[in-house]
């Protein structure tokens, strides 16, 4: 589920390898854990999340994560909590190569994410859980709060739309784009600048600088892991994301 290529410089770039979208299920949660946790034992000093040409991730597994029981569903999201606090404190540079289409959950790796190349093209990102009827967590609206602002992230919350990568520079949901072909090594890039300075300062800081974001975790109200599933197994939730599954078979 995750394919790990080394590059120079000690930078290891780990591809979502989930066909045929990367969507998000609990395997592929502790498979992006097992995997940074092997990187960063190997000596890796920077980490590159990527996905397949056009696509980084569809986001959540909708049609699988439905099958899940109310005691399922909340053990996804510990771990899908602690994927992101992982991501948040990680001990080196973590950068999101979003190789195309980034909707929802894949967006939502990228807030945690160090910095954040897009792929140029007719791409879609965001974060649209009103429009499927969810409420997002705290810790995520902290999270894009802390990157975009707090307006912006009100007008992006509430609309609940996919956007296309141009605005998503435009409001700072990503950092720069790239040639779809050269996603990755942008991101590489940045990592190598980085890694080029002093590393004590540059880690020193980089801690000092996010630990803002890796606190966000500490606060079990910013989970708010009760109300979530609670939202989840609603009924009118239920039946927008049934009919959401129905959309995506007639249309694949």
């Amino acid at each position: 589920m995750i394919t790990a290529q080394e590059h120079a410089d000690d930078i290891v770039e780990l591809r979502l390898d989930r066909p045929p979208v990367n969507a998000i299920n609990p395997e592929l949660v502790a498979a992006l854990m097992a995997a940074m946790d092997k990187a960063e034992s190997g000596g890796a000093r920077a980490l590159v999340l990527s996905g397949r040409s056009g696509l980084f991730s569809a986001g959540l597994d909708v049609p699988e994560l439905l099958r899940l029981d109310e005691a399922g569903m909340r053990d996804f999201w510990q771990s899908f909590f602690g994927l992101l606090a992982r991501l948040a404190g990680s001990p080196i540079p973590v950068v999101a190569a979003l190789t195309g289409h980034s909707p929802a959950g894949g967006t939502v790796l990228a807030l945690f994410a160090d910095y954040r190349v897009q792929a140029q093209g007719d791409f879609r990102l965001g974060l649209n859980e009103v429009q499927v009827g969810l409420v997002v967590p705290p810790v995520i609206h902290k999270a894009l709060v802390r990157l975009i602002g707090s307006y912006a992230a009100e007008r992006h919350l509430v609309a609940g739309q996919m956007i296309p990568v141009e605005e998503a520079l435009s409001i700072g949901l990503v950092d720069e784009l790239a040639a779809a072909d050269q996603t990755v090594e942008q991101s590489v890039a940045w990592c190598r600048r980085h890694l080029a300075m002093p590393a004590h300062a540059m880690l020193a800081t980089r801690q000092l600088c996010r630990a803002d974001l890796a606190g966000l975790f500490d606060d079990p109200k910013a989970l708010d892991l009760d109300a979530f599933v609670q939202g989840w197994f609603e009924p009118q939730t239920q039946a927008t994301l049934k009919a959401l599954v129905e959309r995506l078979k007639k249309a694949g």
